[in-house]
């Protein structure tokens, strides 16, 4: 049993069992927790789904929204146990895997077109 092994059932461990659908361009809800001293509590941070990149364990995503007129962005591994749950408010509709031209973008000119099926 070589290192690589070892370090796939470690991460096998570690995966969730039920990891939420969701797309680049969506609008979520991010449920984080937050250690505050001794305390924990769940914070909700919604936004738009600019990036999903890299698989299994390494899976990340990154959430844009406007806070007090300024800019946010906060990057999340999908597997993380910080993570409580991610839920999706609306599915949007685009055409690129990224969409880094919304940072240039501020008022109506950043919205995405909702998905209708």
């Amino acid at each position: 049993m070589n290192a690589t092994e070892i370090i796939k059932g470690i991460e096998e461990e570690q995966l969730k069992k039920e990891v939420p659908q969701f797309r680049v361009g969506d609008t979520v809800r991010v449920y984080a927790k937050i250690k505050e001293g001794n305390r924990e509590r769940i914070q909700v941070f919604e936004g738009i789904v600019l990036k999903r990149q890299g698989s299994s364990i390494r899976e990340t995503f990154t959430v844009r929204k406007f806070s007090s007129g300024v800019g946010v962005e906060k990057t999340w591994p999908l597997h993380s146990p910080f993570v409580e749950k991610v839920e999706v408010v609306r599915r949007g509709k685009v055409r690129r895997a990224k969409l880094f031209y919304l940072r240039g973008r501020i008022g109506k000119r950043a919205k995405v077109k909702e998905l209708i099926k």
